[in-house]
């Protein structure tokens, strides 16, 4: 390809991908949060929820959205991503719209497990379809586009609840009612498109055809290597995630980020609230920290791809959170605390899309590379039982408990970071001590190339067959990880 052709093709693919799943993605994360600016509106008064109750619908959301991620991005993978996720999307929207109507707790608690069971497969498949489609060194940005929809909905979702939570009283509802029912609705009617709208993989056809779609193809493989052949389905792909010790450490590293970022996401209106602000004023001033977390996270995702560094991003992050939270759990001023939620939302954001672009530039097949990303994903999000559950009406207003234990979790992000980073360092060096010094970007794995006898001794690849050297993934020594 020349430059412009590369430049429009690639437009091409951003314009399909990029819009529509960061819309979906934001409607998704606004249906699941919403619920912290409908406590603020009458939910636990009118429900008559008492004790642990509300903290129990927090927390049932997480057991089923946790269960489901690896199945979900195993059927993403056979069913198609356009089929999947717009029928995912259209449960969600029924489910959300259906919690307005609920009456008790054990009806709030119904529809939160419903709907973790139906948003489960979004973040982790849009994610894992992302890295199929992108180089390397261009990952974070597109994933970190897609991502920005979780700090906007949670901007957007103050703005939504201080204007919906004037509907209280219409048709005898509540205004948190009215919360849950106009933005299920809203989910439902965009999910319709997705049949049109959302692509497959790059080997299909929906997005890119003839002498277009073969140089993409031929794009990626230069860049991804063996990682990026499509392979057919196989149960020693999965079962080989399961047996690598990086797939367990990547997942403590998510972990260790979403915990502090779900406890912000689910709890930013309280701690603003008792900061000594009124309701209404707490749906509003928890705005401007996800407005800066949406710039700090791109700025970030642009400095990472260009450095093609992941680790020493996530590193400095996590600092500011760290910072942040300090700040938090001390005795300070209500303006103080204010601005360490800037720290710690600004901070942890662009962890979350780091992270998810870090696990996935360094693992390889295809279906092995799906595997460890819905694992990714389930350990991270089981994050979300935790959060739920650590920031007590009781302990206001410092939640010393879920500052404490979101501060705890910032300092274990820093050292898997620091462990991933050496261990990729060490192999990367024994690789080209063995094998020679190869393009750090993995190209010269590339599985389109025909190798003869001498260059597979040179790999120690001799006796493999070509699909035996696709299925070797990150495993092939020409592979580099990234740091």
């Amino acid at each position: 390809m020349s430059p412009s052709q590369e430049r429009a093709i690639k437009r091409k693919i951003d314009l399909a991908i990029i819009p529509y799943c960061s819309l979906l993605y934001l409607l998704s994360f606004l249906d699941r949060v919403n619920i912290g600016q409908a406590r603020l509106a009458g939910l636990e008064k009118d429900l008559h929820l008492k004790g642990n109750q509300y903290d129990i619908a927090l927390t049932v959301f997480f057991v089923s959205y946790v269960f489901f991620e690896v199945p979900s991005n195993l059927a993403l993978r056979w069913l198609k991503p356009h089929r999947w996720i717009c029928f995912i999307m259209l449960s969600w929207g029924l489910v959300m719209t259906l919690m307005g109507v609920v009456n008790n707790f054990g009806g709030l608690a119904s529809a939160r497990l419903m709907l973790g069971l139906a948003e489960s497969g979004l973040f982790p498949g849009i994610n894992f379809l992302l890295t199929t489609w992108y180089n390397r060194n261009e990952q974070n940005f597109v994933i970190s586009l897609f991502f920005a929809g979780a700090t906007l909905a949670g901007a957007f979702g103050g703005i939504l609840a201080f204007g919906i939570r004037h509907m209280d009283g219409v048709g005898g509802k509540g205004g948190w009612a009215w919360i849950f029912i106009l933005e299920g609705i809203v989910t439902f009617l965009c999910a319709i498109p997705a049949w049109w709208l959302i692509p497959d993989f790059p080997e299909d056809h929906r997005v890119l055809k003839g002498i277009d779609r073969k140089r993409w193809l031929h794009r990626l493989a230069k860049n991804q290597g063996v990682t990026s052949a499509p392979l057919p389905f196989s149960w020693r792909q999965v079962r080989r995630a399961f047996t690598d010790w990086r797939t367990y450490a990547y997942a403590l590293l998510y972990i260790s980020i979403v915990q502090p970022f779900y406890s912000l996401a689910l709890f930013t209106p309280t701690i603003i609230k008792e900061l000594g602000y009124t309701n209404a004023n707490a749906n509003l001033l928890s705005v401007p920290p996800y407005v800066f977390g949406f710039i700090t996270t791109l700025l970030v995702a642009i400095a990472s791809d260009r450095l093609l560094r992941r680790g020493i991003f996530i590193i400095g992050a996590m600092f500011t959170v760290i910072i942040g939270y300090i700040i938090l759990i001390t005795n300070v001023s209500a303006g103080a605390k204010y601005f360490a939620l800037f720290l710690c939302v600004g901070g942890v954001s662009p962890c979350i899309s780091t992270s998810i672009t870090f696990v996935g530039n360094n693992f390889g097949p295809m279906y092995t590379r799906a595997a460890v990303m819905g694992f990714f994903f389930s350990v991270g999000n089981s994050a979300g039982i935790i959060s739920s559950n650590v920031y007590p009406s009781n302990t206001a207003p410092r939640f010393f408990r879920g500052h404490g234990i979101a501060l705890a979790f910032s300092f274990m992000a820093i050292v898997w970071t620091l462990i991933l980073m050496a261990s990729n360092w060490r192999e990367n060096a024994r690789r080209d001590r063995v094998y020679g010094v190869t393009a750090p970007d993995g190209s010269d794995a590339d599985p389109r190339k025909v190798l003869t006898p001498e260059q597979k001794a040179t790999w120690g690849l001799e006796g493999l067959s070509e699909l035996e050297i696709i299925e070797l993934g990150d495993r092939h020594p020409g592979f580099r990880y990234i740091l």
